[in-house]
């Protein structure tokens, strides 16, 4: 069991846990940071847990939900409020609705995680900090302890799992629901860099290509919340045949995190909300994407026309032309 201590406080209203792992540092801090590798251990083994948002930055949030094996569902959320890399993040954790809004019937705790290099491996520290005794004790009879207890001895097997989490794994997808689909890679490059790519229209034209053989010939980049953008690609021998994609601007913090609108250019009925977080990780940038589609048809559509295949292609072009050049 990885577990070392637990430790209450009652006059100060902290539980603290120390755990240890023969893992480095880099490793264990890139399990937290990666939803895919956090929602294998947070939670209880019969409660595995599903993040649909994690912004790891100051200011971001995470969404997240544990289903039990009666098919319960239980909702939480995690306000970021520091992030020093590598060294500890901390966290307002909470009880939420099933949209993610907090559930003020419910106490939130202040979570500390700090991590330290040991002789053999790595250590994380997580201190809880309760609002009252009241919240301790509820918390605590909930089980609040074992959970922490239990989600820690699951993490030998997620450290251990390297080649699922590579940077040299292709773009992959993962259905979250009917409805929502999480597109994750890592980039090599910087968080700055790979938003600066995303968001420069210059640089968007030299790798949103999709397989090659195509241009970008209209490339119009919503700068601020609210503006519209649209994108045309052609093949490069020929005008016909042009598609492209057009929305909104709803939500921008750079370097991490926007959301957007968007819809086939000509196509009628409801289109996607694209929701791209940027985290820095061991190795580069983890790009995320949650797709939220109309319905479970338009889903299964858009996934069955080899979509990451061809956003595979574009970050390997991103990572070649733009991102390595920028440093040469």
């Amino acid at each position: 069991m990885p577990v070392t201590s637990v430790t209450r406080d009652t006059e100060k209203l902290t539980m603290t846990v120390v755990a240890e792992f023969t893992a480095p540092v880099e490793r264990l801090w890139n399990a937290y940071l990666d939803p895919r590798q956090l929602e294998r251990f947070w939670g209880p083994p019969t409660y595995p847990a599903q993040f649909v948002r994690h912004d790891a930055a100051p200011g971001g949030r995470s969404v997240y939900s544990m289903t039990g094996p009666e098919g319960d569902t239980h909702h939480g959320y995690w306000e970021w409020l520091t992030v020093h890399p590598l060294h500890s993040f901390e966290v307002r954790d909470g009880f939420a609705a099933s949209d993610g809004t907090p559930n003020a019937d419910m106490p939130s705790m202040r979570m500390v995680y700090t991590f330290e290099p040991t002789g053999n491996g790595s250590r994380v520290t997580t201190v809880t900090h309760f609002n009252s005794l009241d919240d301790l004790e509820k918390l605590l009879d909930m089980g609040m302890e074992e959970g922490l207890q239990e989600a820690m001895g699951q993490m030998d097997e997620v450290l251990a799992d390297l080649t699922s989490f590579a940077r040299e794994l292709p773009t992959s997808a993962q259905i979250l629901s009917d409805t929502q689909v999480r597109i994750s890679r890592v980039i090599r490059g910087t968080t700055e860099d790979v938003w600066r790519a995303h968001n420069d229209a210059d640089l968007l034209r030299r790798w949103l290509l999709g397989p090659d053989g195509w241009t970008m010939p209209v490339c119009e980049v919503a700068a601020n919340v609210g503006d519209s953008y649209r994108y045309e690609w052609e093949q490069a021998d020929t005008s016909e045949g042009r598609f492209g994609f057009e929305g909104e601007l709803l939500e921008s913090v750079p370097p991490y995190r926007a959301v957007t609108t968007e819809r086939m250019i000509g196509m009628e009925g409801e289109g996607t909300i694209n929701e791209m977080t940027l985290t820095p990780v061991d190795g580069g940038t983890l790009l995320t994407i949650v797709i939220t589609y109309p319905s479970a048809e338009v889903r299964d559509i858009v996934l069955g026309t080899g979509m990451t295949d061809g956003m595979e292609t574009s970050y390997q072009r991103l990572e070649r032309e733009v991102l390595a050049a920028a440093h040469a």
